[in-house]
């Protein structure tokens, strides 16, 4: 390499155009909403993509929020971008953000759909022509999930220089749905509304190469059978990488699935490691040995609590949970009848619904100075009183569980089988379930009062001498240095 590479950040636009017009280090095509490649071409894709956030105001905020790409400027968008000075390597597409006439910030992407997964050879490569041209970003899109952007499906080093951010293509049409349902992130503009659906139109065609989340890993058939037959599984198991990977991957895709059902963004990372894959990995690997089970949170603003789904592998079956606060201002029969009154309208609203899901319906007391929670069925509620009216409850927790048998160990069926009682839970029991709030305080009417005199002068006294009396009680001293508070 004899020419050293343009700095792209801070370089004026026509220095920009002059670096296109020469060919010398950069050749490269405008992005086009109708691009020339043909339907399932990964360039397709990308063409599509890339004049979206350009066309569409809302679209590119949310995804330029997601990768902390700036928002104040022009943004130009390419594809087949070859760097000559590299060996003539071709990267998808190049984001420039133009602002006084200036490149002020700037992102280059690689892009794979279908099965296609990111190479940590090409992806390196791509790390180092970001940083000689000082492109502080490199995106990856492709159809793998992480918890967050900033995370990445691969373990690369990162030049000091540049930021790497990581987005699934479901996630981009879960970003796209939410911005057509009618909330404050609605598109504003109708002709960009009608680019938003013609775009997403095609993301969710068959051919376009746009996939969810479908099959657990191979590892995780492995791991489920181990668990079951009592064989211990050792932290540095390929198997349990799998695994681990597989569930996180499904956490993703379980939260992106309800936010398009509900117009919603669903938060499934657990905040402890929002920012550190590897960190998150180690635990729930250290967690499945030790507990034979993983777990996720989904949380859903407005919802009655986080969802807390639970695959137990050494019982074969999910479990799906939201928590109840016990009301506080009643006894422990009011508590039970006041939880049974809210399982009656789940039953009311959906009566064929719920009866499907009834059997696997657990209301689980969690009681105060206690441990172990008390499971119990929701036709045995009424009888459950008898043993736990010495008790306090604190709160309820209204699971489904669904034994999956040999579905569990089945990588396919294990995720269709999960998403699709999500949705149904969610649906059944979620959206209907309130949570007790406490209720204001009154004012006491004076016939409520309570007149505290002796019972054998009541018969003599009236209401009003008792106040009187009252009122003639000789008063009690200021307290010394409150008097600036109380007497104003």
């Amino acid at each position: 390499m004899v020419k050293k590479p343009t700095k792209l950040d801070g370089l004026n636009i026509d220095k920009f155009e002059a670096l296109l017009h020469s060919g010398e280090e950069i050749n490269l095509q405008s992005a086009r909403l109708i691009p020339f490649y043909k339907p399932g071409d990964e360039m397709s894709l990308v063409s599509i993509f890339l004049s979206g956030l350009r066309l569409v105001k809302e679209f590119r905020d949310n995804i330029s929020k997601a990768v902390n790409l700036s928002k104040a400027g022009k943004m130009h968008v390419f594809t087949e971008v070859e760097f000559r000075l590299f060996d003539k390597k071709r990267i998808d597409g190049l984001i420039i953000i133009v602002r006084g006439n200036k490149i002020i910030d700037s992102a280059l992407l690689e892009m794979k759909n279908k099965n296609s997964e990111l190479d940590e050879v090409q992806i390196s490569n791509y790390l180092q022509i970001a940083k000689e041209y000082k492109i502080p970003k490199l995106i990856t899109v492709t159809n793998q999930f992480v918890s967050n952007p900033s995370q990445s499906p691969i373990t690369v080093k990162v030049p000091k220089y540049v930021n790497m951010y990581h987005l699934s293509w479901s996630y981009i049409l879960t970003v796209g749905n939410l911005l057509l349902f009618k909330n404050q992130q609605n598109i504003e503009d109708e002709d960009q509304v009608e680019i938003m659906h013609e775009i997403l139109n095609y993301f969710e065609n068959d051919k376009s190469g746009v996939l969810g989340f479908t099959q657990m890993k191979q590892g995780w058939s492995e791991i489920v059978n181990k668990i079951n037959v009592g064989t211990s599984i050792n932290i540095k198991d390929p198997a349990l990488d799998d695994t681990i990977s597989s569930w996180l991957e499904e956490e993703r895709d379980m939260s992106l699935i309800l936010s398009r059902q509900l117009g919603t963004l669903v938060d499934s990372s657990k905040r402890q490691f929002k920012d550190d894959l590897i960190k998150r990995t180690e635990y729930e690997k250290r967690e499945l040995i030790k507990n034979n089970s993983l777990d996720s949170i989904l949380r859903i603003d407005g919802a009655v609590s986080d969802i807390i789904v639970t695959p137990h592998i050494d019982r074969k079956n999910i479990q799906m949970s939201v928590s109840l606060n016990a009301p506080t201002d009643r006894s422990t029969r009011s508590q039970i009848t006041w939880v049974k009154n809210q399982l009656n309208y789940l039953e009311k609203k959906n009566p064929e619904l719920f009866a499907s899901i009834k059997k696997e319906v657990i209301i689980e007391i969690i009681l105060k100075f206690t441990s172990a929670p008390v499971q119990v069925g929701v036709d045995d509620l009424d009888e459950v009183w008898y043993d736990l009216k010495d008790k306090q409850i604190k709160s309820f927790n209204i699971s489904q569980i669904r034994y999956l048998g040999k579905k569990f160990e089945n990588r396919k069926r294990f995720v269709t089988e999960i998403e699709d009682m999500l949705c149904s839970y969610y649906e059944i029991v979620v959206e209907n379930l309130k949570q007790w709030v406490k209720p204001p305080p009154k004012i006491v009417k004076e016939a409520e009062i309570k007149i505290n005199v002796p019972d054998a002068k009541m018969k003599n006294i009236s209401k009003k001498e008792v106040v009187s009396e009252e009122d003639s009680a000789p008063s009690m001293p200021k307290r010394k240095g409150l008097g600036r508070f109380f007497n104003r």
